[in-house]
């Protein structure tokens, strides 16, 4: 179908814009309105031993189910509880271990009322999230965060669009704060997302490599024939040059092998065709930065050898892996 003269899709842009104009509008509002109790919020969580309970009706509970995800998902035990069903029996996964994280953007939702009553009769420690300063949910709460005014984006200024954006974003920042202070890593994080493209970037190069007999290693007296033995039976490409002590101190490649094909290779030692000071990746680094170092500047490679992190600036430390760019690879990192 031809567009108008008028096009709808004019109109729906200046439409998207406007909202997001007013939605960012307010978030810069509530990142201007946070104090003090914002920490006493994270202050008040981090001393739970269970778990924070989110709980929301309507439009705000769609909100704190992702706030509950996302907490638990950052190191902070969440669990979201529907408040109709709170009334109906399941405030019973609510315990004296736990706090509670309301959120009403009027603060007088009435499904919120059991839970805040259950809440202060067990004496469970408890946050808002509301508009409504003056409110029952407000004037109840341990700590209440409150959004500042702010017109909700649609243009009858009644669905919940605004609020809703302050609070999930509220939300967040509460769980990137609790997850500082906590010194949650990326390592925690793997742990927690094991599966998906998310476990998948934050593989770790110990996790992929070879190690033990399989890293094909040659001292540097060692004559090319034998050399070439160690790199035909590893199946890697190439061959670590170590010295005494077992420290890496050079690298053999098919390049190697092609600048030096003389009629005297065979008799030649390693470190006199070695390539001196290889390309290595630490142990602990991602996945990823493997890939980038094999990708590195006008000579790409395929393998690494790895080493311990705390030896990765010694001049010859010993190895302890060897990386292929297939591990990576297969291990869905890309």
């Amino acid at each position: 179908m031809k567009a108008m003269p008028d096009s709808p899709s004019h109109a729906d842009l200046e439409v998207a814009r406007r909202v997001l104009t007013v939605e960012g509008d307010a978030l810069s509002a509530l990142a201007r309105s946070l104090d003090g109790r914002f920490s006493q919020a994270v202050d008040l969580i981090l001393k739970v031993e269970g778990r924070v309970i989110v709980s929301g009706m309507g439009k705000s509970g769609h909100i704190g189910n992702k706030i509950a995800a996302t907490l638990a998902s950052t190191g902070t035990p969440a669990q979201f509880v529907h408040p109709g069903e709170a009334s109906h029996g399941d405030l019973g996964f609510i315990t004296r271990k736990d706090a509670a994280l309301l959120l009403s953007n009027s603060g007088k939702t009435q499904e919120l009322t059991d839970i805040i009553e259950f809440t202060r009769r067990a004496g469970i420690p408890m946050v808002a999230i509301t508009s409504g300063a003056d409110s029952a949910l407000a004037q109840h709460a341990d700590v209440a965060l409150i959004l500042p005014a702010a017109r909700e984006a649609c243009p009858i200024e009644l669905a919940p669009t605004t609020s809703t954006t302050m609070q999930l974003a509220l939300g967040d920042a509460l769980a990137v704060a609790l997850m500082t202070r906590r010194g949650f890593s990326a390592d925690d994080y793997l742990v927690l997302h094991p599966g998906g493209s998310l476990g998948k970037k934050l593989v770790r190069v110990a996790d992929i490599m070879h190690a033990g007999s399989e890293l094909p290693l040659v001292n540097q007296d060692a004559v090319m024939s034998e050399v070439l033995l160690e790199i035909t039976s590893k199946r890697f490409g190439c061959a670590g040059v170590t010295n005494g002590d077992g420290g890496l101190i050079g690298v053999i490649t098919d390049g190697d092998l092609r600048r030096n094909m003389h009629s005297d290779l065979l008799k030649r030692r390693a470190m006199d065709v070695m390539t001196a000071k290889p390309r290595l990746v630490r142990a602990g680094a991602l996945g990823g930065e493997a890939l980038r170092l094999m990708n590195h500047s006008t000579t790409p490679v395929t393998c690494l050898f790895v080493v311990a992190d705390e030896d990765v600036a010694k001049a010859a430390p010993k190895p302890v892996g060897i990386v292929h760019v297939h591990d990576c690879l297969r291990a869905g990192v890309a």
